[in-house]
């Protein structure tokens, strides 16, 4: 399954902006590019980093040009096909991020295992 292509930008809260040095570096809007599989359901979203401690992600969600900020807990499914978890939140709109491939990172690692076969993972999970 292909990955959304939605791209947005996230312009730093305007108190940052306030706090910075005058004449000096001001910050910046980041890109937010969602992770969530092609034609979801609802907002986009991309995490933006992980609280261990609790479990969970800050995610950026997204319609249009309005991003908000919310504390999501894990997916928590495991990939049938080994031990890795889904990366993406719980009860998130898509399919699991296994699923998700970039059809373009996935021509380059077919060129690079072809190359250096013993650096590509086997499919039988050696």
């Amino acid at each position: 399954m292909n990955p959304c292509t939605a791209v947005t930008l996230l312009p730093p809260p305007e108190f940052l902006i306030r706090l910075a040095a005058p004449g000096g570096s001001r910050p910046e809007a980041g890109h937010l590019l969602c992770e969530l599989a092609a034609d979801h359901d609802g907002h986009h979203a991309m995490a933006l980093w992980d609280n261990d401690v609790n479990r969970t992600a800050v995610w950026a969600r997204w319609r249009g040009e309005r991003a908000t900020l919310a504390e999501l807990s894990w997916c928590g499914e495991i990939d049938p096909r080994g031990e890795d978890a889904c990366g993406l939140f719980a009860a998130h709109p898509s399919a699991h991020d296994w699923d998700i491939v970039d059809p373009t990172l996935a021509a380059v690692d077919a060129v690079l295992a072809q190359g250096h076969p013993h650096l590509a993972r086997r499919r039988d999970g050696g």
